[in-house]
C-alpha cells in the first residue's frame, strides 16, 4: 500500500521498500513537522472492583501501581528481547496489546503465554482493527485476535470487542 503522498512520489504498490525508499529519498526531506505526542497513561472512569489502566506504551506499566489491574496498551504483544520475565512489568489481572499484524512465528503474540505461566489473562487486539500506540483505540475499536489460555478460561475468544472482555474483567 502507498498513501496518496507517496503514490505523487511514484512509490506503488508490489515495489519493493528498497525502490520506494529510494524514490522517497530522491524526494527530499517533507516539510511537514507533526506534533509532539506524548504517551498516555490514564485509569477509566467508573466504579469496578478492580481499576482499568490504559497505557499507550507498556514500558509506562508500574509494579506497584498496576498490581491486580486490568492493563490495556497500545504496544505489540511481542515478547521484548525473547525474555518471559519482561512480559509484563506488574502481576496484572489482565493485559491487552496489539497484534502487530501478529508476524513470523506468532512473534506479535508470543507475551501471551509468558503471561499464562504467571496466571495473567491476555489477550491481543487485531492491527486491523485499531491503532498501534494507542490504549483508548484498542480499548473502543479492538477485536481480539488471540487470548491466552487464562483468558479463554475466563470468557475471552477471538472475534470478541476488547472492550466487551475489559468490562466484564473489571466489573
Amino acid at each position: 500500500r502507498a498513501n496518496a503522498a507517496a503514490s505523487a512520489l511514484g512509490v506503488r504498490p508490489g515495489m519493493s521498500a528498497a525502490e520506494a525508499l529510494a524514490r522517497l529519498d530522491a524526494a527530499g526531506a517533507a516539510s511537514y513537522a507533526p506534533p509532539r505526542a506524548d504517551e498516555a497513561r490514564a485509569t477509566l472512569p467508573g466504579a469496578w472492583s478492580r481499576p482499568v489502566v490504559m497505557i499507550d506504551s507498556a514500558s509506562l506499566i508500574h509494579p506497584a501501581l498496576d498490581r491486580r489491574a486490568v492493563v490495556v496498551t497500545g504496544s505489540h504483544g511481542g515478547l521484548v528481547g525473547g525474555d518471559p520475565a519482561l512480559a509484563l512489568r506488574a502481576d496484572a489481572f489482565a493485559a491487552v496489546f496489539n497484534d502487530a499484524g501478529i508476524g513470523m512465528d506468532q512473534a506479535g503474540v508470543a507475551r501471551l503465554p509468558a503471561l499464562d505461566a504467571r496466571g495473567i489473562a491476555a489477550l491481543c487486539a487485531d492491527a486491523l482493527t485499531c491503532r498501534i500506540g494507542e490504549a483508548a483505540s484498542t480499548y473502543e475499536q479492538g477485536v481480539i485476535s488471540a487470548v491466552n489460555e487464562t483468558a479463554a478460561s475466563m470468557g475471552a475468544l477471538p472475534g470478541m470487542r476488547v472492550q466487551d472482555v475489559v468490562l466484564a474483567w473489571a466489573a
